[in-house]
């Protein structure tokens, strides 16, 4: 296959599946302005199937979502749903409330539930009055519990969901769009905040959805979890639809060709003695709340790239704070090189040669009206390349700027373009971009693939490693299981605030770092690293 060629409809999806046809969209078309996003995509998803959606960054697969939902209106095209007598209705565009009514649900991977409110009321909110007499009530609840025991989503339904972990609040996503009569299960990057075993669980209910007559929809950049769950693959690519096929005969290092229409080779660490000391923690304690660590310690050598595992909002926002100087420990100390002072404020830590890759880019890594040139001299104003005297040496900047552009293939207009414009994965190299710039001696990289495509994921990690290979220290904080294993020299876990490790990542695989951050033991004791 080249170009843009679509590949014939697979086995199983055509008109010899029996199965009726839940969804279909035709010749779906999205522009925003000069950017055509959608470009007259056809798709169809049938009663027990599983589709993966997939494309890099960019590819329109959120424009697509979205005007299946009914958020976006398309500029062509239509959304037909089974109208539950064997034919299909054309779906208003535009209505979200249409979509909703039309038994299409979708799970955001940022979930949107009170977390005041009890997983019953979350489930049951919008969908009756407030003042329900309790008879009535009791009947929505044995509905809630016959489906939360037939799609395997056992919930604690009386406890406040803020109390809850992350895998229960997402089976309570799950459940709320069912007890909607969702036909259609929209799930896009569901397993981003899950232990493997909690997305073991989720596979395992996908898989009875599917067995229910349901249909899903499955939206992610990891590729093992394609293979694990999906049954047919649709690829997209620079908005148009460049495959549809069954995942039976097609290989991980296929997806990804397809994805990004080229090879895609992932880099290798090799061995490489660390260097001293240049982050200590000793017995800290910091933070607040969920994200509060409790006498932490550990050393981060040169050339060295620690990893840190754990399931969000377990202490990592206040172990990253510590490293970039934006919280002081209560208890314990903090040294950077040996020096408490390097890291007793963000300025500090800059100056002392702390580069940083925020979790949020958006809120935290740019500022988004600002343009490249602008967003890569935010954390050296006062260097001789981007001021003198006072004053910003514009041309200079720009032309630090264009370096950025093609030494980290940054798809931008140019220097002069505002950052918001750009595309996740090209907002996050510029984020790299000004970390590794300075060649830095401890680098903070906090969740630095989170929503990136392969190609972009393996750019990233090509450079963390080849600025360990220089020397620099790497803190890498990461939910991604996979990446701690490929990149890390060593590996911690961080459960409810506590340490443990860190260790050999040779000592670990994905269930073991998955036990660990729920909370138990593995099986078999593990060595630990000085």
């Amino acid at each position: 296959m080249t170009g843009t060629e679509v590949e014939p409809a697979p086995r199983g999806a055509g008109r010899g599946d029996a199965r009726p046809p839940l969804l279909r969209l035709e010749g779906i078309t999205k522009r925003f302005g000069e950017l055509l996003a959608n470009d007259a995509i056809d798709l169809e998803l049938r009663a027990g199937e599983v589709l993966a959606l997939l494309g890099e960054n960019g590819a329109g697969k959120t424009t697509l979502t979205s005007i299946l939902f009914g958020h976006y209106a398309a500029d062509a095209g239509t959304v037909r749903v089974a109208d539950g007598r064997g034919g299909l209705v054309a779906l208003p565009p535009g209505r979200p409330e249409a979509a909703l009514a039309a038994g299409i649900g979708m799970v955001h991977q940022h979930f949107t539930l009170a977390h005041n409110l009890t997983g019953f009321e979350n489930i049951v909110l919008g969908t009756e009055p407030w003042w329900r007499p309790r008879p009535a009530r009791a009947g929505a609840r044995a509905r809630i519990e016959d489906l939360a025991r037939r799609m395997g989503l056992e919930v604690e339904l009386d406890r406040p969901v803020g109390t809850l972990g992350v895998g229960a609040r997402q089976r309570i996503e799950i459940l709320k769009a069912l007890y909607r009569e969702a036909r259609v299960l929209v799930l896009d990057e569901p397993t981003a905040v899950l232990t493997p075993q909690e997305a073991e669980g989720l596979f395992a209910t996908i898989r009875a959805l599917a067995a229910d007559g349901r249909g899903v929809i499955f939206i992610t950049h990891k590729l093992a979890e394609v293979e694990a769950v999906a049954e047919r693959v649709v690829v997209l690519r620079q908005g148009r639809k460049v495959a549809d096929r069954p995942l039976v005969g097609t290989s991980r290092e296929e997806l990804a060709r397809l994805m990004v229409g080229r090879e895609v080779v992932e880099p290798v660490r090799r061995p490489r003695a660390p260097g001293a000391v240049v982050l200590a923690l000793e017995a800290v304690t910091a933070g607040s709340g969920r994200d509060r660590i409790e006498a932490v310690s550990f050393a981060l050598r040169e050339g060295e790239i620690l990893g840190i595992a754990g399931v969000s909002g377990n202490g990592q926002a206040a172990l990253a704070a510590l490293a970039a100087g934006l919280l002081r420990p209560e208890r314990g100390r903090v040294a950077l090189a040996g020096s408490a002072a390097a890291l007793e404020s963000p300025r500090a830590a800059v100056r002392a040669g702390v580069g940083r890759i925020p979790e949020d880019r958006e809120r935290d890594g740019v500022v988004g009206e600002l343009d490249l040139s602008e967003n890569l001299a935010l954390e050296r104003l006062d260097a001789p390349e981007v001021s003198r005297f006072g004053l910003l040496r514009r041309r200079a900047m720009r032309e630090r700027a264009r370096r950025a552009i093609e030494a980290f293939a940054i798809r931008a207009p140019g220097p002069d373009a505002p950052v918001r414009l750009l595309s996740g994965g090209n907002m996050q190299k510029v984020v790299l971009a000004r970390a590794l710039e300075a060649a830095p001696r401890l680098l903070l990289a906090d969740q630095p693939t989170r929503g990136l495509d392969v190609a972009a994921t393996a750019f990233v990690h090509e450079r963390l490693l080849a600025a360990r290979e220089r020397g620099t220290a790497i803190l890498l904080i990461s939910e991604d299981l996979d990446e701690l294993l490929a990149l890390s020299d060593r590996i911690a876990v961080l459960h409810r605030g506590r340490l443990a490790g860190p260790f050999p990542s040779e000592q670990l695989d994905v269930p073991t770092l998955g036990l660990l951050m729920a909370g138990h033991e593995p099986e078999e004791p593990l060595g630990a690293a000085a």
